[in-house]
């Protein structure tokens, strides 16, 4: 089963560091062959190299990205292109334009038909020292920071505490679980947008993937374990030898805890005559599972890995121990209808 490549958005009001978040992304990807897709016009400098806003115009970056600027008409062309296996891309990164409109990308993803890429969430950016400001007089950007799966307060260097806490505070109560990130320059780590790839003959160092913390991480049944990669955002794994409940576990996807950001990883259901697993991904509320065979002699265990900013891991592991199905029989068909409805057809 091929991995659909991921293709994340990355939105906000000009001048909150999106650049400046891409190129830290560009620099520090460890191994990982990021396609850029630049949704403006105009000169635009990517990792000090000076790309002219034009369609089709592309650029070879010298770590292996590519880096193309096009019009939003042409990005799902752009995005056939880059998802080609010869192209041997890992991940999508979108900058979007300082004024777009987020909705119509995240709906072009959504919506495509290409499936060797999926919805790898919308991160708004935002600057900690202008935001108040500029929000009062774009009150849309308001609506944009509801629409994110992670909102990423930049240049937090720049506020005292007590207004970066007030900040964060503020745009917490408009956007509810969405986790929210303070960082300065840009610097987010990679691993909370995406997962290194798994290479026979790696040119860098690599983090590790989820499917590495994965089998890093292989407990016993409800057991997690809490790696914290930053100060603000940690990831935990949770590992069941029992079969899990499906409404129970589309209950915790659909109202997940605060600040989780992504879930990956597959499920085994105590359903009857249902003897697949089935692979979950899951960024800010877009969920989707795909049933698949299991591999000869793994073990049909349920292995899920969270990731989020601000995530309350003891409170995760808590109510993924609740998904667990603990009744002898197993359940009718009609329990399965959650996940049916979050399959691509």
């Amino acid at each position: 089963m091929v991995e659909p490549i991921p293709v994340i958005i990355v939105a906000g009001f000009l001048g909150s560091g999106k650049t400046t978040l891409l190129n830290h992304l560009l620099r520090n990807n460890r191994g990982t062959r990021i396609g850029v897709v630049v949704n403006d016009f105009g000169a635009i400098n990517i990792d000090s190299m000076l790309v002219a806003g034009q369609v089709d115009a592309m650029v070879s970056l010298g770590n292996g990205c590519v880096c193309c600027a096009v019009d939003v008409s042409e990005l799902d062309e752009l995005f056939t292109r880059l998802a080609q296996p010869r192209a041997k891309i890992d991940v999508i990164v979108v900058e979007a334009s300082g004024l777009a409109e987020p909705r119509n990308l995240i709906r072009m993803v959504v919506g495509s038909d290409n499936p060797r890429i999926r919805y790898g969430g919308l991160v708004e950016v935002v600057d900690a020292e202008q935001f108040p400001q500029t929000s009062a007089r774009h009150p849309e950007l308001v609506t944009h920071l509801r629409l994110a799966d992670l909102v990423v307060v930049n240049k937090a260097d720049r506020v005292p505490a007590e207004r970066l806490a007030a900040l964060r505070a503020d745009i917490a109560a408009a956007v509810g679980q969405v986790p929210v990130y303070a960082t300065a320059h840009g610097r987010l780590d990679p691993g909370l947008l995406f997962d290194a790839p798994v290479r026979e003959k790696p040119t860098v160092a690599e983090q590790l993937s989820f499917d590495e913390l994965l089998d890093e991480h292989d407990h016993e049944h409800g057991h997690a374990d809490h790696r914290h990669l930053h100060d603000d955002y940690s990831t935990v794994s949770f590992t069941s030898e029992r079969e899990l409940d499906p409404r129970r576990l589309i209950g915790f996807l659909e109202d997940p805890p605060a600040g989780l950001f992504r879930a990956k990883g597959f499920a085994a259901f105590g359903v009857a005559e249902e003897r697949r697993k089935f692979v979950l991904h899951m960024v800010g509320r877009h969920i989707s599972f795909e049933p698949a065979g299991w591999r000869r002699g793994e073990s049909r265990a349920s292995r899920l890995v969270l990731i989020g900013a601000g995530l309350d891991t003891e409170r995760a592991v808590a109510r993924l121990r609740d998904t667990v199905h603990t009744a002898r029989d197993p359940l009718d068909e009609q329990a399965m209808l959650g996940v049916w409805r979050y399959t691509p057809q």
